[in-house]
């Protein structure tokens, strides 16, 4: 068990920034820091999930740019960064003048490095620790980046943010994960991403942005 969750990421970590979000600094690992080579041992040893808070993935980057560019679809509102990770949408959206933020994760380290990032970029985000899954909606906007990756996960979260999307629009960005619904999405935008071979197949991934509840 980490017992000083705040200074673990930031031992494990270097500030940087996305390329597709140049504006948002983030505590990410890279080549030169132990968490991005760390194996499952390593991990173990240390009862600490997979990092995924340590990483820009492209739902995120994709979430991120298009509120910064568009802050009129954010500004005013009460917006949920689902499944946050490291917060760059989350973010993005305090950065864009959205009237409340709440990044939810159920990993204590991502809630300690989206409250690092928060402050790295003068802004205030609520946390909410543990799985929303479930919770009565209390948001005008959930977004949702990459997190149709496992047929688990997808199963436990599509039906909730059904409920929800009848409430609040839920934006979905996705690279192409082979779970994502068939039905029930409408594109309205998208991106092409650069990424790395240490995490993704590809170095470079398409990812659209979708409404659920339409289509």
């Amino acid at each position: 068990m980490i017992d000083d969750p705040g200074g673990f990421v930031r031992t494990q970590t270097v500030v940087g920034r996305a390329l597709l979000v140049p504006e948002i600094a983030l505590h990410l690992a890279t080549e030169i820091t132990p968490i991005w080579q760390a194996t499952e041992v390593w991990l173990a040893e240390r009862n600490v999930e997979p990092p995924f808070w340590a990483f820009a993935w492209p739902g995120g980057q994709v979430l991120a740019r298009y509120v910064l560019d568009n802050p009129a679809c954010v500004a005013g509102r009460r917006v949920l960064d689902f499944a946050a990770g490291g917060g760059i949408a989350a973010i993005a959206c305090a950065l864009a003048g959205a009237a409340m933020v709440e990044a939810a994760e159920i990993d204590r380290l991502a809630i300690a490095a989206i409250a690092l990032n928060a402050t790295a970029n003068g802004v205030t985000v609520a946390t909410a620790e543990g799985d929303v899954v479930g919770a009565a909606c209390r948001w005008d906007l959930i977004l949702c980046g990459d997190v149709c990756y496992e047929a688990p996960m997808t199963g436990h979260i599509l039906p909730w943010l059904t409920v929800m999307a009848r409430s609040a629009e839920v934006w979905i960005a996705d690279p192409g994960r082979a779970y994502l619904p068939k039905l029930g999405l409408a594109a309205f935008a998208e991106y092409r991403v650069a990424t790395t071979l240490e995490l993704e197949d590809t170095t470079e991934r398409v990812v659209r942005l979708f409404r659920l509840g339409a289509g």
